[in-house]
């Protein structure tokens, strides 16, 4: 019968024709596993080694930005604990902030909580660099300044405008205590219009306030 035989020539089509990668992979795609299995093995459970590589590469990959500037970040300054007097003497200009250790340190810990404290460490470093005379010490001190800071391959890259930044790559052919004054000044005004205001208002600050009127009290 013509059916038969159309049946039979189908069947030898289908016996010679390769299958394609494309057929292939979807067989695998539709078999028996389930909606969650991983590429490289049959099972479907969570645990397969695959998954597990799978979901360290993507945590590896969740790193945040702070937690690569906390490596490498040095301690605070050396200070005696500040009084009350010089606690509320924070309050009335930031200049006054800055001046002392106890206040740098305590402005610090509040900038490491919005992942900036960058810019303290910057500015800090600008100071210490204007304190050398030496000029093979100016000069490498102003390098790693460029690679820490400065450098957009930097996870401590400091926010500068673009003006800023062409003056520091002209002072760079010629280092000197002053490369960046620029920038430290532009940094020094972002803390203060930015960060200062919030400081003010934090609980690190009302906390060793609060403290520091209760000592006062008690003594």
């Amino acid at each position: 019968p013509m059916g038969s035989e159309r049946t039979e020539v189908r069947k030898r089509q289908m016996a010679t024709t390769p299958e394609t990668p494309g057929a292939a992979q979807a067989q695998l795609s539709t078999g028996n596993r389930g909606s969650n299995a991983c590429c490289f093995c049959w099972c479907c459970c969570c645990s397969c080694s695959c998954l597990t590589v799978r979901n360290q590469e993507e945590e590896r990959a969740r790193r945040t930005s702070h937690e690569l500037q906390a490596e490498g970040i040095p301690n605070c300054e050396e200070s005696p604990a500040p009084t009350l007097e010089e606690v509320n003497a924070w309050a009335q200009s930031f200049d006054k902030l800055m001046l002392t250790p106890a206040g740098r340190n305590a402005f610090r810990e509040f900038l490491r909580t919005e992942f900036s404290e960058e810019n303290m460490l910057f500015w800090m470093a600008c100071e210490e660099l204007k304190q050398e005379s030496n000029k093979s010490v100016i000069e490498e001190k102003a390098r790693l300044i460029y690679e820490d800071y400065i450098s957009i391959l930097s996870p401590k890259e400091v926010s500068l405008d673009s003006r800023v930044r062409e003056v520091i790559n002209r002072n760079m052919l010629e280092p000197s205590q002053h490369t960046f004054d620029d920038a430290q000044l532009q940094i020094y005004t972002l803390m203060h219009r930015d960060s200062y205001p919030r400081f003010m208002n934090s609980a690190i600050y009302k906390d060793l306030l609060q403290s520091l009127s209760e000592k006062s009290i008690e003594a």
